[in-house]
């Protein structure tokens, strides 16, 4: 039996402000945009290369209190470049060491080692982690 994650609903305050974020600064696909009334709106986007989309839902109470989503690139300098040329306040690379969050690359460049951290406009955070095709540790 396969269990396939689809689809992680985002809480955010604004709609179009978010859906703005994701798409211009993120560069996520809109795969849906569609209202039926004031009170319902389905906004779907989807990573690009990822199976799993976001849904964003207007929740001020819970906007912001989705933290370390995941988003697993190839290279985490060519993602930092990427997230920064499209405006992202996005964090320089880091890695944990004995004494925690440590700045910069993984020493060796470990597979999962190395990360770049950012938030949407209502403070939902997301870690992108480097997973190098020619690293040969697990």
């Amino acid at each position: 039996m396969d269990y396939k994650l689809e689809l992680v609903i985002i809480p955010v305050t604004d709609i179009d402000r978010a859906k703005d974020f994701y798409e211009s600064k993120a560069g996520f696909h809109v795969d849906v945009d569609h209202s039926a009334g004031e009170d319902f709106r389905i906004v779907q986007l989807t990573p690009p290369g990822s199976a799993c989309s976001l849904t964003l839902m207007r929740n001020p109470e819970s906007a912001g209190r989705v933290q370390g989503l995941h988003l697993v690139v190839s290279d985490i300098d060519a993602a930092h470049d990427d997230l920064k040329s499209r405006g992202v306040e996005v964090s320089e690379p880091f890695h944990f060491g004995p004494s925690g969050q440590t700045p910069g690359h993984h020493p060796t460049r470990e597979k999962y080692g190395t990360y770049l951290a950012f938030n949407d406009p209502d403070g939902n955070n997301f870690l992108v982690q480097e997973v190098r095709p020619d690293s040969s540790s697990a």
